[in-house]
């Protein structure tokens, strides 16, 4: 299933697509390539919006590449998750489906299946510690007020409770230069603080969270 969606999902013409280059320190430890595409809209829970990522870990070794396919909906609710998980130790395939107030996530390995439902009331997102297009989402429920929501954290079966504020426009660094970027925090969970800074169309192109000294940046186009 996941390999005809990603052929469809290469056919389309992208809303956006780039590659985060991540750094801990000043070290690069991995790359990741997303692609975000209109979903197949139609009823209130269909999805609206597809997001594609994948991202590899080459300089830690066993060698790891997550993959997440994320679909939400018009108002940025996930309704169904496809991750690869290809690493040598633990590789997996992660289901996740909405329905009725549930986040129902099951993780496929060689030999192993489990399964867990989640509740989810509200606003909700899906996370994963180690993939940053991710928090797009995140920038989008962010509003002037702190907003309090759930983070799903399919790999690590875990739920957060997070808050995300728009700070507004505030100056930064952006590949060794000044910038003016709409600034989002995300706070809560285990990084303590994540922040987001966006462009004025919302594109996503910076990831820092200072607890873990980790730092994300968007490659210009070549």
């Amino acid at each position: 299933m996941t390999g005809l969606l990603l052929v469809l999902l290469a056919v389309q013409a992208p809303l956006d697509e780039a590659t985060l280059v991540v750094r801990e320190d000043t070290v690069e430890v991995a790359r990741e390539s997303f692609r975000f595409v209109r979903g197949r809209g139609g009823g209130a829970d269909s999805p609206a919006w597809t997001l594609a990522t994948s991202i590899r870990y080459e300089r830690k070794r066993p060698m790891l590449v997550l993959a997440p396919i994320l679909d939400v909906t018009s108002d940025s609710q996930p309704v169904s998750l496809e991750y690869d998980v290809a690493s040598v130790i633990a590789p997996a395939r992660i289901l996740g489906q909405l329905s009725r107030g549930r986040f129902t996530v099951r993780t496929l390995g060689h030999s192993t299946e489990r399964a867990r439902e989640i509740p989810v009331t509200g606003r909700f997102l899906v996370l994963d510690d180690s993939v940053y297009a991710l928090y797009l989402f995140a920038a989008w429920a962010a509003g002037p007020a702190p907003v309090t929501l759930t983070a799903v954290v399919p790999r690590s079966s875990r739920r957060d409770t997070l808050t995300v504020q728009d700070r507004g426009q505030e100056s930064t660094s952006l590949l060794h230069g000044a910038v003016m970027l709409r600034h989002v925090t995300v706070t809560g969970g285990p990084n303590g603080q994540v922040d987001l800074w966006l462009d004025e169309g919302g594109r996503l192109l910076k990831v820092e969270i200072p607890s873990r000294r980790v730092r994300v940046e968007r490659q210009p186009p070549a």
